[in-house]
């Protein structure tokens, strides 16, 4: 089987591997371009999410659910790290404000064979606050180029940073950019914005998503200043125009949620539901043989038809109680059975991503 089918046909090789604590310190991997990205989303991207979401598109950048170095360093590493083969390119998101830490975290993400390191500085939530680490540390740029700096000296991996444009009602462009220049200047060469300003008191995650004003023009003007720098944009990124607009001021766009519920956004020529379904169910037959439960991958798939004639009926039948409790992976082949019969057969997928 060559490379390519066996990415397609989902290889274990990055799932129950132990960690290598020398990876990572050979010759610095090639830059892997993040021109298409899947944000990391706590609950949601977790590693049947990332197989399903790879089986959709072979060359977005994935992404961890964050991980705080006190789960990592003293948590269950096979359930933060294991990943499967088939999800490369993927990367993990630590989520931490002490240099020693987050290079021993760093270390143990080398070491299981992920692609690259980020950093988070955009989760605005109390209880990370209360860490002193995700979007508070904004106010802090000498302290996360310190921790980007243990990390690059740890390992070869890219060391990336996902951040926010502003903190509360600082709009001061002049904040973001001296942020990307003292960070940058420590070792980070990609960053991920998210365009808009993170509300530390007052509002929900939630809201902190959608409330405050998007500015993508500071996203694009980062770009502009820092032109050695790759820059990635994120936040209200829904739409194939939408990406195509963005791509001509910066480097990458990131979708978060939009691709979640409504993974199709992201589709790569030639791939049809079908052919998705049939992988996943492929998947589930393995997963099953590790213990893992149907409902863990089924509950991610919900999307898949999204817009579609039939998308009530296909997240019915992938939600249905009684047969998710027999944990039977042939439940995922008869819900596609459901939904295509009857209806003109699906033709590949035609929509591209801009190049």
């Amino acid at each position: 089987m060559s490379d390519d089918a066996n990415v397609r046909a989902g290889g274990h090789g990055g799932s129950g591997k132990a960690p290598d604590e020398s990876a990572g310190r050979g010759p610095v991997p090639p830059f892997l371009p993040h021109r298409l990205c899947v944000a990391p989303m706590m609950d949601w991207t977790d590693r049947h999410c990332r197989f399903f979401l790879r089986q959709i598109s072979p060359q977005a950048f994935l992404y961890s659910e964050m991980i705080t170095t006190g789960a990592l360093l003293h948590g269950d590493l096979e359930r933060h790290l294991g990943f499967d083969d088939a999800e490369h390119p993927v990367a993990a998101q630590l989520g931490g404000s002490e240099p020693e830490a987050l290079a021993a975290c760093a270390r143990l993400v080398a070491g299981y064979g992920y692609d690259e390191v980020n950093l988070n500085i955009g989760c605005p939530s109390e209880r990370v606050q209360k860490g002193a680490f995700g979007a508070c540390l904004m106010a802090e740029p000498g302290l996360v180029a310190d921790c980007v700096r243990a990390m690059c000296e740890a390992v070869a991996l890219p060391i990336t940073v996902k951040h926010r444009l502003g903190i509360d009602r600082i709009e001061d462009y002049g904040l973001v950019c001296d942020f990307v220049a003292r960070v940058a200047a420590a070792g980070c060469r990609t960053f991920i914005v998210h365009a808009r300003n993170a509300m530390l008191k007052g509002l929900s995650p939630k809201e902190n998503r959608t409330l405050p004003p998007l500015r993508h023009a500071e996203g694009y003007r980062l770009k502009h200043d820092f032109p050695q720098l790759e820059i990635v944009l994120n936040g209200g990124v829904a739409s194939q125009p939408e990406i195509a607009a963005h791509l001509a001021h910066v480097d990458g766009v990131m979708l978060g949620r939009a691709a979640y519920h409504d993974p199709w956004v992201i589709a790569a020529p030639g791939i049809t539901r079908a052919s998705v379904v049939r992988a996943m169910h492929g998947y589930a037959v393995r997963q099953a043989t590790r213990g893992t439960q149907l409902r863990h991958i089924a509950r991610h798939l919900h999307g898949l038809y999204h817009g579609h004639p039939r998308a009530r009926l296909w997240r019915r039948m992938l939600s249905d109680p009684a047969r998710l409790s027999q944990e039977d992976p042939g439940m995922l082949l008869e819900a596609l059975q459901a939904v295509e019969s009857g209806s003109t057969k699906e033709v590949a997928h035609e929509r591209r991503i801009a190049a």
